[in-house]
């Protein structure tokens, strides 16, 4: 596959997967998190703040492979 293709396949990917994170993300808390204290709230939202960091890691490790060949 054409490195410009992984590319442009890579940042459609990532961008969704930032935009569905963050609304699943931003659900559960306001579901099950909404008498929580303001401290479990901070917790809460700098965890999913980094956990989102670990596909997209995957993600763009993926993209910047060099094609076999």
């Amino acid at each position: 596959m054409p490195v410009r293709l992984k590319k442009f396949i890579g940042t459609i990917v990532l961008i969704l997967l930032v935009v569905v994170y963050a609304v699943l993300a931003t659900a559960y808390a306001s579901l099950h998190l909404a008498d929580a204290s303001g401290w479990v709230h901070l917790a809460y939202f700098f965890i999913t703040g980094i956990l989102w960091v670990v596909p997209a890691m995957v993600l763009i490790r993926w993209m910047e492979t060099k094609p076999k060949g």
